[in-house]
């Protein structure tokens, strides 16, 4: 497929990317000791962008023979005349870059596809059979199990040529615990990209269900949190939301075009000098991150970009486009759900780095505050970096001692504030995105992490039966 592609890049008028994309998903969904779900489904085509007169156009096709997709490429560029003529302020330039050529395939010793179906539904079966046997007072459970397995080949006109395979699968495990008439739920997430034994490598998934009904259970007697500005410990977990929701977004240029607090703020101090915050297709510090991206969908090799350096904001993520607005080099951040859609400025690997001090020391140093775990999967961030989080699992720390579980517990702030307020970076690091997802108009597969990190922020209870 890719010397196709090439053949056809070489031989337009015009600048033209293709990209082909194949997909492989599965779903499996075991709830309250039923098998819910068993789906699987397929995506191939060329996606094809063509840029004339300084704007672009697109198309795609499933037919993948070379007729099929010259004609889309003709509308693609049909396209791209008729945008160039509505266009108010049209496109300057494409911003120069070193484009990616050769293969990039997946490295893992466990592939996916050499495990069988009965085999993953088996281990979904047996995990959710154990959450409902762990302890009496779970009243509802589920489990599921997902895959994606990815091929690209993509070939632009100006030099482009490579192929790029992943595959990603992710595990979830939900307990709700009820007594009383109160409820209380936990929920784990694991995600990675690379085989079957990866998924597995930082935590088997019987220890999973142990912690997800522990804590579900626990949460039925504690009590709620004090209200208020307090100070707080965010594990890895919670980090990577600020991270991509709050931080992250507000630095794609697309969205700093649109006006987002960051528009004016480079080579400004936007957090304390204890932070230096960065994006990265690669899955440094530590293997198998759910974004992992070595090249974006415009042939762009994405090595890292510091956003954040020493608490001064450095970059802004970009694509050819924007890069070529602001007259810098593109980061690697273009990103397409599937073939039939259009790459957008994305983040891949999120995370703040990390520092020199233990959680313990931390802790100890803390008068009266909390630690706090894990994303509750609710919450929110807008483009001036206001934030509200739901929060998993949260403990009252007092005279350096951590005490009594809480529960319903949000927290909210300004981002950009609560990195200015950070005093301690941890020694640690984890790669901890626990939606494992990005919307932004189109799906992508994303990570974020790092380490513990103390800062101040505003501590608010939820709704009674909500675990955070």
């Amino acid at each position: 497929m890719l010397k196709l592609l090439e053949s056809l890049a070489s031989s337009s008028s015009t600048w033209i990317e293709l990209r082909y994309h194949a997909r492989h998903s599965k779903r499996l969904v075991v709830r309250n000791g039923r098998v819910e779900e068993t789906s699987s489904s397929e995506q191939t085509g060329v996606g094809i962008r063509a840029f004339v007169d300084g704007a672009f156009g697109f198309a795609s096709t499933s037919d993948l023979t070379r007729s099929g997709i010259s004609r889309a490429a003709d509308v693609a560029r049909s396209a791209a005349r008729a945008f160039a003529v509505a266009k108010r302020q049209r496109i300057e330039r494409l911003a120069r870059a070193t484009l990616a050529r050769g293969n990039f395939p997946l490295e893992t010793e466990d592939p996916l596809q050499d495990h069988t179906l009965d085999e993953k539904l088996a281990l979904i079966v047996r995990l959710e059979r154990q959450v409902r046997n762990e302890h009496e007072l779970v009243v509802s459970s589920a489990v599921s199990y997902e895959e994606m397995i990815d091929e690209k080949a993509i070939a632009t006109s100006d030099g482009a040529a490579f192929t790029l395979h992943s595959t990603r699968p992710g595990l979830r495990i939900l307990a709700v615990a009820g007594k009383e008439g109160k409820q209380a739920y936990f929920l784990e997430t694991i995600g990675v990209t690379g085989g079957w034994s990866d998924l597995f490598r930082a935590r088997q998934p019987e220890e999973q269900v142990r912690r997800a009904v522990r804590l579900a259970v626990d949460q039925l007697e504690a009590s709620a949190p004090t209200g208020g500005v307090a100070q707080v410990i965010l594990d890895p977990d919670l980090v990577s939301v600020l991270a991509h929701e709050a931080i992250g977004h507000n630095v794609e240029a697309d969205i700093v075009l649109g006006g987002a607090a960051t528009a004016d703020k480079l080579n400004q101090r936007v957090a304390s000098e204890k932070v230096t915050l960065r994006d990265s297709g690669m899955s440094v510090l530590k293997p198998n991150a759910v974004g992992l991206m070595p090249v974006d969908d415009e042939g762009i090799p994405n090595e890292g970009t510091t956003i954040i350096e020493n608490g001064i904001l450095r970059s802004y993520l970009h694509n050819r486009e924007t890069a070529g607005h602001f007259d810098v080099a593109p980061t690697g951040n273009a990103r397409a759900n599937t073939y039939q859609d259009e790459p957008l400025v994305r983040m891949t690997n999120t995370y703040i780095e990390p520092g020199v001090t233990p959680l313990e020391e931390m802790v100890a140093s803390m008068a009266d505050g909390y630690l706090l775990r894990g994303f509750s999967q609710t919450g929110q961030a807008d483009s001036n970096g206001e934030f509200m989080f739901g929060v998993k699992e949260a403990w009252r720390v007092q005279d350096g001692h951590q005490t009594e579980l809480v529960r319903g517990v949000t927290i909210s702030g300004n981002a950009f504030e609560t990195l200015l307020s950070v005093d301690a970076v941890g020694d640690s690091f984890d790669w901890e995105y626990p939606a494992g997802y990005c919307g932004k108009g189109q799906a992508a597969k994303v990570d974020g992490g790092g380490p513990f990190i103390r800062c101040r922020l505003t501590i608010g209870g939820s709704q009674e039966g909500a675990n955070g």
